[in-house]
């Protein structure tokens, strides 16, 4: 009898090997399946949709107290009717979901009601914009004595984020600060907790069936720093919130995220559009992974054109950007809004045809074809003061 031929030892460990690889891809892929949230593809949907081409974000989130002192500049007083009149002028303008494809409200206005009796959501969603909802509590000092922060809000989160998404919300936002400019600024301690603050309220966002907007804004603060300086804690920040989301399985799909753009300290020269957008743009190539679908640059201290060119020049320096290069702007699309409104029913009509104007011009510029003239030329930085000590209800 002939002898069965055997295969070579090296070849037999080599099929055991591969089925090894195959056995522990399947157990990986299964417990990847397992730490998606049951929402995962309509997040990743809703993400989709509010970072579409040519769309972006209002930001009209303000608490109670910081929309009482913008109300107050224009001689107008702080009360909820008044609060309620400023925001159904911005969610009741014609068209604008042309240009606009989520708003952020927050909390009393997510259940306000306009004049006639229409829920605010209903409003937003009759012009194909999305409504979402700031869920942190606000800005926390963290000991040391520099002046960092902390964002507060995980406690209840879950049981609010039902109930805003039963109110109507598709997603929500939380702002993690993060100071430079000053010597010590950031610290590691201050990196990690805002990281880490930020990891998991997207986990219980997306566990609840909202998109979380991450906003890990490195603040454009006073001092004479470079843009080099901000472009590299910048990316110090973006990594290590990424590794945290990833750590803590949030499906990068179902995300928007929220950053600053790199611009020197208040002290130093304005930096011109195209230098902003070539260090902006290799900032987010470095350390923001492509499966994000949209960033949602914030205006910050900008002024209202600064902003708008800055994100042409963006688009324009990175045409394929794997991601939606766009807005979610507050004070860039509603100070010269209500200024305009001053509190006085005459006005309507030009309030909401500006914050058309600015609408259309950021929307432009988020496919990098925005010409000009804008619509409110000229204006200065502001130095942001950041509020601590809660939601300001």
């Amino acid at each position: 009898m002939q002898a069965k031929m055997q295969a070579p030892r090296s070849a037999v460990s080599g099929r055991a090997a591969a089925r090894s690889r195959v056995s522990t891809t399947k157990v990986v892929c299964r417990a990847l399946n397992s730490m998606e949230s049951p929402y995962a593809e309509e997040l990743k949907k809703t993400a989709a949709y509010i970072s579409q081409k040519g769309k972006g974000i209002l930001a009209s989130d303000e608490s109670n107290a910081t929309t009482g002192k913008r109300l107050e500049s224009v001689g107008v007083e702080n009360t909820e009717d008044n609060r309620r009149a400023w925001r159904e002028l911005l969610y009741t303008a014609p068209g604008l979901g042309q240009y606009i494809s989520g708003a952020i409200m927050f909390e009393e206005t997510l259940y306000q009601k306009a004049r006639d009796g229409r829920q605010f959501v209903d409003i937003l969603l009759a012009q194909g914009i999305y409504p979402g909802i700031k869920v942190d509590t606000g800005l926390q000092i963290l000991p040391g004595g520099k002046g960092e922060t902390t964002t507060q809000g995980l406690d209840g989160l879950a049981d609010r984020c039902k109930a805003y998404r039963k109110q109507g919300a598709r997603f929500a936002k939380w702002r993690a600060v993060v100071k430079i400019g000053e010597a010590g600024c950031p610290s590691t301690t201050a990196v990690l907790e805002n990281a880490h603050g930020l990891a998991r309220y997207a986990q219980i966002c997306q566990e609840n069936g909202l998109v979380p907007i991450v906003e890990p804004e490195v603040t454009l603060g006073p001092g004479d720093y470079s843009i080099e300086e901000t472009a590299f804690w910048s990316e110090r920040v973006y990594s290590h919130v990424m590794r945290l989301l990833n750590e803590y399985g949030v499906v990068l799909e179902g995300i928007l995220l929220k950053p600053n753009m790199c611009l020197p300290g208040l002290d130093a020269p304005v930096a011109p559009p195209k230098l902003v957008a070539e260090v902006t743009t290799r900032t987010m190539m470095r350390s923001i992974p492509p499966a994000v679908p949209g960033i949602h640059f914030l205006s910050g201290g900008m002024s209202e054109e600064e902003s708008t060119l800055n994100l042409q020049a963006l688009n324009e320096a990175c045409p394929d950007a794997p991601w939606a290069l766009t807005f979610s702007y507050g004070r860039a699309l509603q100070s010269s809004t209500l200024k305009t409104w001053a509190g006085k029913q005459e006005n309507w009509d030009a309030a909401q045809s500006i914050l058309l104007k600015l609408a259309k011009a950021n929307s432009e510029a988020s496919t990098g074809s925005f010409k000009g003239p804008h619509p409110v030329p000229g204006g200065g930085r502001i130095l942001q003061a950041l509020r601590t000590g809660g939601a300001g209800k």
